[in-house]
């Protein structure tokens, strides 16, 4: 029996090595190209007066992972030749409207891996105030989550264009289109 007690251990040792799943996955799916920055440059929602919701959708080339996020800014003006970029969302308060005052608008927007969608809407008809859905310009930040893996989509809504940008070492000289 002490002679055939090795060869027992040896045989169940060999038994699980064998019997281990050495199977690699591998993604073949491709990726957005990351990081990216996009424009959307006068542009006009598609306004649906019944919802009273103004829509701008676009789909991305590639799919991005289920953990990635998109960060969208709008163009509200410029200082010193340079574009200034809120963030979304972004609530505009005391819109006059005709003769009334203390009006909303409200820009929001979603996404998934495959597109996004940017929403106006307000307490008004925004038709009566056609240049908040008509000719906007969007910069479009798709951020890895492997790069943000220290943030939340909510840490990163609260950053300016210029800090995400810096925080993530994004190259926005080459800005494309969407």
């Amino acid at each position: 029996m002490k002679k055939l007690f090795p060869f027992v251990i040896a045989a169940i040792f060999s038994f699980l090595l064998i019997s281990c799943d050495r199977t690699e996955y591998v993604d073949n799916s491709t990726p957005a190209d990351y990081p990216a920055v996009y424009d959307l440059t006068n542009v006009n929602f598609s306004y649906d007066s019944n919802s009273g919701l103004g829509t701008i959708s676009r789909e991305f080339a590639n799919a991005m992972y289920d953990s990635d996020i998109v960060l969208i800014y709008r163009r509200v003006g410029t200082s010193s030749n340079a574009p200034v970029w809120q963030p979304l969302p972004q609530t505009i308060y005391n819109i006059e409207v005709g003769t009334e005052t203390n009006h909303e608008l409200d820009y929001t927007f979603d996404f998934t891996k495959y597109d996004f969608a940017i929403y106006a809407s307000g307490t008004f008809n925004l038709t009566l105030r056609p240049e908040f859905i008509n000719n906007q310009t969007f910069r479009v930040v798709l951020v890895p989550a492997v790069m943000g893996k220290n943030a939340n989509a909510g840490d990163l809504s609260k950053m300016s264009y210029e800090e995400v940008i810096k925080k993530y070492n994004i190259d926005d000289s080459k800005i494309g289109t969407l």
